[in-house]
């Protein structure tokens, strides 16, 4: 998914490269600390309680990168805040945002499917190159998969994909192995929710999601990176626990949380953002600005649109 419109704090920093983290990822934050940590507010005014440097910092609702401890007029205790004697609920944007989508949600998923095949992608110039999409495993078997769209567990609630499989041109599929076997001797690995999507369900999100949404999918007209097999959205993972690494968001989260250059969470959160970024830009990779999970590898535009499901790739 390419978000085009993300609700605003004034926390989020300027899009830039990150600054390198340390060799060793920084502590996690207290217990009590991270039940402070998150967004608060009605409407979009929203107030940010968020970590850097061991210490919680509260942004937005009229106040600016300040002190918690500090902060005239804001009571934060046990999970409640207070801000002037007026309670400030917490919020989880990216949840709301995944409702709003769904409650206004038309047609079944066989329906929008048959109409989606029916289809044409845009018209394009001759590609550069031919579409040589190969299963990114093949280069790395510990690059873990857990493809959203291939069950229920997305944004749109029902499977878009015949099988969890995921797929890239050759030389992006071997720039990510790369990327896991210099992620091992950080003990860390790669975890992919997608990669090639086909351009018919691309179709999909655009004709299920309400119009005044519109804003939080790719247009079909212009076709995506993913549908190039040039795109690839994943996290990390710990080689030891199997377990992903937390970040400042959740995939597919549709808040400022999702921003590349977001300042709040935690600092353990941001180091690992940020690694992984880096791990990725080392080989060819760049991250979308509103996206800290999505990168598109640097020949993108050399590549044809595709439109062929996962029925007819290989296994």
């Amino acid at each position: 998914m390419a978000l085009r419109s993300i609700l605003g704090l004034s926390i989020l920093a300027a899009f830039a490269a990150p600054a390198l983290p340390g060799d060793s990822a920084p502590p996690a934050p207290s217990a009590a600390q991270q039940r402070l940590i998150g967004e608060y507010g009605p409407a979009t005014d929203l107030l940010e309680i968020y970590e850097a440097g061991g210490r919680l910092y509260a942004d937005g609702h009229g106040l600016h990168v300040q002190p918690l401890e500090s902060a005239s007029g804001l009571k934060a205790d046990g999970g409640s805040v207070t801000l002037d004697g007026a309670r400030l609920p917490r919020r989880d944007i990216g949840a709301e945002v995944v409702a709003q989508i769904r409650a206004g949600e038309h047609g079944d998923p066989a329906a929008l499917r048959a109409a989606a095949l029916r289809a044409t992608p845009p018209a394009e110039p001759p590609a550069k190159r031919a579409m040589d999409l190969v299963p990114i495993t093949r280069f790395d078997p510990t690059i873990k998969l857990d493809i959203r769209y291939a069950g229920s567990d997305n944004f749109m609630g029902f499977p878009l994909y015949e099988r969890p499989a995921a797929y890239l041109q050759r030389p992006a599929a071997e720039a990510l192995g790369r990327v896991q076997q210099a992620l091992k001797a950080e003990g860390l690995g790669l975890l992919v929710h997608d990669a090639y999507r086909p351009w018919f369900v691309t179709r999909m999100f655009w004709d299920a999601t309400p119009p005044e949404d519109h804003m939080f999918v790719a247009d079909p007209a212009r076709g995506s990176r993913h549908n190039r097999g040039c795109a690839v959205d994943l996290t990390l993972y710990d080689l030891a626990t199997g377990r992903p690494v937390e970040m400042p968001g959740r995939y597919d989260e549709m808040s400022p949380r999702s921003y590349a250059a977001y300042a709040g969470g935690t600092s353990r959160q941001r180091w690992a953002r940020d690694l992984l970024r880096r791990a990725m830009e080392r080989e060819g990779f760049q991250v979308l600005a509103e996206e800290w999970w999505h990168f598109d590898y640097k020949e993108w535009a050399d590549y044809p649109i595709g439109n062929t499901p996962f029925s007819a790739l290989p296994d």
